[in-house]
């Protein structure tokens, strides 16, 4: 096997590991919106990278944790509903990071890598950036499991119970800001809320406790991973786009498991 592709390989699965428990929130929360304005907000975290000359992956990390961050603040100001708030800070953001881009960095920057991923470009030093901000956010995830889980059932019960909610609300928050950051090597901007809901989503149909639905995302996560390589290796693919397709076949196949589960049931 080539050595590219042992790395891209590897990013794949450390992105796959620990999108799997994050998207499992972002669909209990219904937080697939959060999870396109993130990813869109990722080309002004390039644009800032090219102005201040320091690492991309790290830019676009630290314009997420900003924009987390305002968008906590917005939603306390309730000036307006949050899927409203989300809609204009995610087209702005993307249109926004275009036009910059295409002004500051023209020839310096591959825009459609960073819109659909550019995994088998992977080096060995954003292997250890991605297993390293994996780890990071899984520990953090461990964490915060429980407080998570009492916030996703009732947010008012969970207040009353003691748990600081704007905390661990923020909290989430800023760990999907980190994965958006470390999976757009992956799939790219326009696609990272794929591969962060479709696996979760098939998990739920064949899960019984929030903890099996989180290790089969991942799982479901890996599986797509390794078909999408197979498929952009064997056939000439774009790589992002086939993980994302690959991760969609695994949902229509867990639509048909639990279909058949229940006509035996």
């Amino acid at each position: 096997m080539p050595e590219f592709l042992l790395l891209a390989l590897a990013a794949g699965l450390g992105v796959a590991m620990v999108a799997g428990p994050l998207g499992c929130f972002a669909v209990w929360r219904r937080m697939a919106y959060f999870g396109d304005t993130m990813a869109h907000s990722a080309l002004l975290g390039v644009t800032f990278g090219l102005l201040l000359d320091i690492n991309l992956n790290a830019a676009v990390a630290f314009g997420g944790l900003l924009l987390a961050l305002a968008l906590v603040a917005l939603q306390r100001s309730r000036q307006l509903a949050t899927d409203t708030l989300l809609g204009i800070l995610s087209h702005s953001t993307l249109a926004l990071g275009l036009v910059a881009i295409s002004v500051i960095g023209p020839g310096r920057v591959n825009i459609m890598g960073y819109l659909f991923g550019d995994i088998l470009a992977t080096t060995t030093a954003d292997v250890i950036t991605i297993w390293a901000v994996g780890t990071f956010v899984l520990g953090a995830l461990a964490a915060l499991w429980k407080p998570l889980l009492a916030i996703t059932v009732h947010e008012d019960l969970a207040r009353v119970e003691g748990i600081r909610v704007t905390f661990v609300r923020t909290a989430l928050m800023l760990l999907m800001a980190l994965v958006i950051a470390i999976a757009m090597k992956v799939v790219g901007v326009l696609l990272i809320t794929a591969l962060l809901i479709i696996p979760a989503a098939a998990a739920r149909r064949l899960s019984h406790t929030p903890e099996q639905m989180a290790v089969s995302a991942s799982a479901i996560g890996a599986c797509a991973v390794i078909g999408g390589l197979a498929a952009s290796f064997y056939w000439d693919w774009p790589a992002g786009p086939a993980i994302v397709l690959a991760a969609t076949s695994g949902f229509v196949l867990s639509l048909i498991a639990s279909a058949l589960r229940r006509s035996m049931a």
